[in-house]
């Protein structure tokens, strides 16, 4: 990838929900139809958050190239949508070439996340982690990656949370989490979470088309 490594981000968007009840945090599989949310989510975050995700000042023009290069065919993009359906939480797993991978490691895939402002605290970017780890294991992956700025917080502490190993070295961190193979166990988690993300994805769906016809049916106020 050219302009991925792994730095977390955050700005604000639409307000995801909020923490009273909690709600689980689902994790949808994107496709190449979801571009368009894609470049809107990251061209929303601060030039900060951008340098954290990006590890590298990453201009609009920048971004929607990125956008424009993800190849969905070999690497996962997983999102987590708001109400409004916009998405307040990305994650990219790119599938490492082998040559990248070192002698006798195994399969490497490396591992990015942004989360917008309006949604920190919410576990967003910890659940985009631990749905990339699964869907790592079950495509036969060894080593889950992160390469970020070591000023990082949100990932540093997702690294740490999962047991990853860190080094540091002149500012940057990089994180390798060794993975168990594939099993019965996650090979259905995954798809279990993978339909409930479906399901919640289409319920907001819904709830967005009669909150717009519902608005249009209401009558105009009268203007004097």
């Amino acid at each position: 990838m050219n302009l991925p490594d792994t730095r977390a981000a955050q700005p604000s968007a639409d307000p995801a929900p909020r923490a009273s009840t909690r709600a689980p945090v689902l994790v949808r599989v994107l496709t190449s139809a979801d571009r368009e949310r894609l470049c809107a989510h990251f061209l929303s975050l601060s030039d900060n958050d951008r340098l954290l995700r990006f590890g590298q000042a990453a201009p609009d023009h920048v971004i929607e190239s990125y956008v424009r290069g993800i190849d969905f065919a070999n690497d996962t993009v997983f999102g987590v949508f708001g109400n409004q359906l916009q998405l307040v939480g990305v994650g990219h797993l790119a599938y490492l070439p082998a040559s990248d991978n070192g002698g006798g490691r195994g399969r490497t895939a490396e591992f990015g996340v942004s989360v917008l402002e309006s949604a920190r605290g919410l576990g967003v970017g910890s659940a985009l982690f631990e749905r990339a780890a699964i869907r790592s294991r079950n495509t036969q992956v060894t080593t889950l990656y992160i390469h970020c700025l070591a000023r990082n917080a949100t990932m540093m502490h997702i690294a740490r949370k999962s047991g990853m190993k860190i080094e540091y070295a002149y500012g940057e961190a990089d994180a390798w989490l060794s993975l168990e193979p594939a099993d019965h166990h996650s090979i259905v988690t995954e798809m279990m979470q993978e339909q409930a993300a479906v399901l919640d994805y289409a319920m907001k769906r819904l709830a967005r088309q009669a909150q717009v016809l519902l608005k249009a049916a209401l009558p105009r106020p009268i203007v004097v």
